[in-house]
């Protein structure tokens, strides 16, 4: 939950639907497909929390403190859930921030340019803008390219 804070979100004790979008994030490395882990933003050593890395994580109750963020993935599928109370947009700076990954301009983790190219891409449309700021809206599709572009970069939020 530190990183949670750390990226500006407030831990909760349970999820709430409110304000309920989905987006999804594909990271390729040398056209290769890198997994987006599930559970990040929730602390999956919390008894409320049920799951494993395979098939995903979900809460059987409440937690009895802060155990979920409102910006987390509950399956490595590359999902990016936003459940809040109130309508506020997070951006995928922040999701990089929970997931313990570097995310500027010019670098990916550890790749950075010139050395690795990096490309941004959203909905299919190349993004030279801060991926950072990045918003987090319902149906949109991420992709991070790391190296050499997959054969096919995605442009739909996967069915």
């Amino acid at each position: 939950m530190a990183l949670a804070k750390k990226a500006g979100l407030v831990p909760e004790r349970a999820e709430f639907l409110q304000y309920h979008v989905h987006s999804h994030l594909d990271v390729f490395a040398d056209g290769k497909p890198v997994t987006v882990p599930g559970g990040i933003g929730i602390d999956i050593k919390d008894p409320a929390v049920q799951g494993d890395p395979e098939s995903g994580y979900g809460l059987s109750r409440i937690c009895a403190k802060p155990c979920i963020s409102p910006l987390h993935t509950h399956a490595p599928d590359g999902v990016l859930h936003t459940e809040t109370k109130t309508v506020e947009p997070n951006h995928l700076g922040q999701f990089f921030v929970e997931w313990a990954v570097r995310l500027d301009r010019s670098c990916v983790g550890d790749y950075c340019e010139p050395k690795t190219s990096i490309a941004i891409y959203v909905d299919g449309q190349a993004d030279k803008g801060d991926p950072r700021d990045i918003e987090l809206s319902n149906g949109k599709e991420i992709a991070v390219v790391i190296g050499t572009p997959p054969g096919s970069i995605p442009s739909e939020f996967p069915q």
